[in-house]
């Protein structure tokens, strides 16, 4: 696993729980969705980087 690549999934998500909340309290829908899949990707992000870890483990 990449630390840089966990970080930048980390960061992503943390970008997208923000802007998320700001949706929330302004009621802006669009802010909400794109808060949202900001969290997808870094959800999605984070499962790569568990495979190749997984995938790292059963090559050693």
């Amino acid at each position: 696993m990449s630390l840089k690549d966990r970080a930048e999934a980390t960061a992503k998500n943390i970008e997208g729980k923000v802007q998320e909340a700001l949706g929330d309290l302004t009621g802006d829908p669009k802010d909400q969705a794109e808060g949202k899949a900001k969290q997808a990707e870094a959800k999605v992000r984070h499962t790569v980087e568990d495979i190749k870890d997984e995938a790292k483990k059963v090559i050693d």
